[in-house]
């Protein structure tokens, strides 16, 4: 079985956010279960000079986007067993940065049709293009309106999976029309119009084979107009192809066990956990003490992340006996809120406003508590690292997180985590009281919590089989 995953970003070679971290590791694991899988990304200035160095160009062509006829390089790399293509146009990638500048539709739309065309020349026919976020939704469409035909791209299936449905990718219509090429019927409301303009996102949906979100509750909740962004008539129309599939997170890179950051290395020993809390309240100046439950935080600090509960409650919540770590940059609001938090509570509060992997992989360790009150959390990889470094979760029950975290229930022993379901503040606020208590109190319940941890498995392996399933299954034609 062949698969070419198309995005927009990739770990080590470049990242904005969680889809990065998918791209990064997914393939991996597929690779590791037999699939011939390989990755295409656009050939960004940003990314590190020692990838760039060791790519090796395996095709040069000129493609039409609109009257434009510009030149298409494809390079090659190999990296932990998985074969990487960048797209090279230095006019369209050669800037600071990914995403945010004014002709991203022509851009990602140079993106969608430079895969398509490398495809022939890269003696690699895949079975499935998988294509991630908006930025390849243009792919399924222009694969059923151009090439379908012809006998290479004829067998060819194509699923989308929708990290965040909030990012559409919408422009202007006449702008997609000379792009693309398309009639005007690929611009009626049954198509790509989406708030009078056209989405690639919603063309990547209306036109795949298949669609996979991150996790089962958001695969529902996008289904309901409050979470549905304006496409929820089209999921709920499409459901009987849509799946929700959880990530998992490299098992590799995000082990207590082995990882190179932190002071102590450790699995299930809650002792050398604590040396890691030790160490890093001194590393930022905080009272080194044990017996203070330490809450994590490390997010972007934005709205969508529920941090506007927490700016409802923060002094009731520095009013308990913790201590408060922060990492991410946002929304200077929500960075200002932090900032004055630890100048009047340096005691209680650290605010690193900026992001730091190493010192983000040593408050996972460090950490007794982590906190993740999102308003909406498509799947979430941070309640999964904290699992994994055995760190408790906070979770509002929204999409992955409603999926990953159980909530802790002292009758029965079952449960990894403390959640709340009403997005509210005073919720918020008695949960994280009621883990604190559990925390300072009741020994015996954290060490089942504990317990009941390390039996999850949040590693790509399950996931990954889930995805081989969908893929044969389109292949195999029998919808």
């Amino acid at each position: 079985m062949k698969v070419l995953f198309a995005a927009s970003e990739a770990v080590p070679f470049i990242k904005t956010g969680g889809l990065a971290d998918v791209i990064g590791s997914l393939p991996k694991e597929l690779t590791r279960q037999g699939l011939d899988v390989r990755v295409i990304l656009p050939k960004y200035g940003d990314i590190p000079a020692v990838y760039r160095e060791a790519m090796t160009k395996v095709a040069t062509f000129d493609v039409y986007i609109g009257w434009r006829k510009q030149y298409i390089g494809i390079e090659m790399l190999q990296h932990e067993g998985v074969t990487f293509y960048f797209v090279d146009n230095e006019f369209y990638f050669k800037r600071p940065g990914i995403y945010g500048y004014g002709d991203e539709a022509e851009r990602f739309g140079f993106f969608c049709r430079g895969i398509i065309e490398a495809l022939p020349l890269l003696d690699f026919q895949p079975d499935v293009i998988h294509c991630h976020d908006w930025q390849t939704g243009m792919i399924p469409v222009l694969l059923k309106a151009h090439y379908q035909h012809l006998p290479f791209y004829s067998e060819m299936k194509t699923m989308s999976t929708v990290h965040n449905l909030k990012y559409q990718g919408v422009f202007d219509q006449s702008l997609l029309k000379d792009l693309f090429g398309l009639s005007d019927d690929h611009f009626t409301g049954t198509a790509l119009e989406l708030h009078g303009g056209a989405s690639f996102l919603k063309g990547g949906l209306l036109y795949s084979d298949r669609i996979t979100t991150v996790s089962q509750t958001y695969a529902e909740e996008i289904q309901t107009p409050f979470y549905g962004e304006f496409l929820d008539s089209l999921l709920r129309h499409r459901k009987d192809q849509l799946t929700g599939i959880v990530n998992g997170i490299d098992y590799d890179v995000f082990d207590p066990m082995t990882d190179p950051h932190l002071a102590v290395n450790y699995r299930d020993s809650l002792p050398k956990k604590q040396q890691n809390k030790l160490a890093l309240q001194e590393r930022l100046g905080l009272p080194v003490n044990g017996d203070v439950p330490m809450i994590a935080l490390v997010t972007r600090l934005v709205q969508q992340k529920g941090l506007d509960l927490i700016q409802h409650v923060i002094s009731e919540l520095l009013a308990l006996d913790i201590q408060l770590v922060v990492l991410g940059t946002g929304d200077y609001g929500f960075e200002q809120m932090f900032r004055y938090a630890a100048q009047t509570h340096p005691d209680k509060v650290s605010a690193q406003i900026y992001f730091d992997e190493s010192l983000a992989h040593q408050i996972y360790a460090a950490s007794d508590l982590f906190l993740m009150p999102s308003q909406f959390e498509p799947c979430g990889i941070g309640q999964l690292i904290a699992l994994r470094y055995r760190s408790v979760p906070i979770v509002r029950e929204t999409g992955g997180l409603k999926d990953t975290v159980h909530p802790y229930n002292e009758f029965t022993g079952e449960g990894t985590g403390f959640t709340f379901s009403n997005y509210n503040a005073h919720d918020m606020l008695h949960i994280i009281r009621r883990a604190v208590f559990f925390y300072k109190n009741d020994r015996e319940s954290w060490l089942k919590i504990q317990q009941n941890m390390k039996k999850g498995d949040f590693s790509w392996k399950k996931s990954a089989q889930q995805y081989i399933a969908l893929y044969k299954v389109m292949v195999n034609n029998n919808d």
